[in-house]
């Protein structure tokens, strides 16, 4: 049995080697790919002339090329592209979907290896599948958290400038050299785009759909607004400083209000999965009539189900609450 472990475990990481390697792009496809991928966005929002879409159809930066031209007909490609692009994680689209699809193999061939149970393999695919996505959403939350922890500070620092008799372009500027990462390389990218002859409106709008922040809404709406029907850019700013500001308090209130909610929904959810694990410990075998006994298969399938809906209605229950 351990040598079965030992070849398993080695095969498992000689695929995954061979994986990481093959997808893995140069910094120049890095680059190149970041750059497309900005465009890539505005095209999944109907905004793109005919023109770039061809051109971008065109482009294969990637070993996956085929797939790529593939699956960027399909509208879900063009969504899920932009959600890599909001994570910020430098990674190819194809690649990730690629690596989802190897992993979800490697889970589904282990489990059945070992307990040539359909059910488990599809959970174990499952697993191991979605450790890509939950990568990139992780990063992507985090991201998000981060950029509206700064946001308000770029904000005064945007205001304070404007009063000092910068344009707006220079305030974007100061605002990119002085804010905390990842609010400074986006409006360094605003800056970048006005000096390229983008106008504001646009520039704004793509930052809006890197960085879906409700916060950040507020301020690219309100200087829209500010620059169609005139009004002090100052004090519209201030306003949405302290809205921002505001928002950020309640939101800080509720999540305490909720914590007890929160840790409750773990323990309800990990418990089961933890005492099941720990008896079988102290008593090996203890549990092998849910895995070799058909009713207690099903018995063992209805109580992850009745877990998993648990913990998803628990979740949704404490995150309804929105500001």
């Amino acid at each position: 049995m351990m040598l079965l472990l030992v070849i398993f475990g080695l095969v498992f990481l000689l695929c995954f080697g061979i994986v990481f390697v093959a997808m893995t792009p140069s910094t120049d496809a890095k680059a190149f790919q970041s750059r497309i991928d900005a465009i890539a966005a505005v095209n999944a929002a109907g905004d793109a002339p005919v023109d770039a879409i061809q051109l971008l159809r065109k482009q294969t930066v990637t070993r996956f090329g085929w797939i790529e031209q593939v699956l960027s007909e399909y509208g879900p490609m063009q969504r899920f592209r932009r959600f890599v692009l909001q994570s910020g994680v430098k990674a190819d689209p194809t690649s990730i979907v690629v690596q989802t699809l190897l992993l979800a193999g490697i889970g589904y061939v282990g489990v059945m290896f070992f307990t040539h149970t359909p059910p488990l393999g599809i959970g174990g695919a499952v697993v191991l599948g979605a450790l890509p996505m939950v990568r990139i959403w992780w990063a992507r939350r985090s991201r998000l958290k981060k950029f509206e922890d700064s946001l308000a500070l770029g904000i005064d620092m945007m205001s304070r400038a404007l009063r000092a008799g910068h344009s707006i372009a220079s305030a974007f500027e100061v605002v990119a050299q002085g804010a905390p990462q990842p609010a400074g390389a986006e409006f360094a990218e605003v800056f970048r785009q006005q000096n390229f002859g983008m106008p504001l409106r646009d520039a704004l709008l793509l930052m809006l759909d890197r960085v879906p922040s409700q916060d950040l809404r507020v301020l690219v709406t309100g200087i829209i607004v500010q620059r169609e029907t005139g009004g002090n850019l100052v004090e519209i700013l201030d306003r949405t400083v302290f809205v921002i500001r505001e928002r950020q308090r309640i939101r800080g209130e509720i999540r305490t209000q909720t914590a007890q909610g929160r840790l409750t929904g773990w323990i309800l959810t990990l418990l089961p999965v933890a005492m099941l694990l720990l008896i079988n410990l102290m008593d090996p075998g203890y549990s092998s009539g849910l895995i070799h006994d058909p009713t207690g298969e099903k018995m063992m399938y209805a109580g992850i189900i009745m877990i998993v809906l648990g913990g998803f209605f628990i979740n949704r229950i404490i995150n309804s609450i929105d500001v």
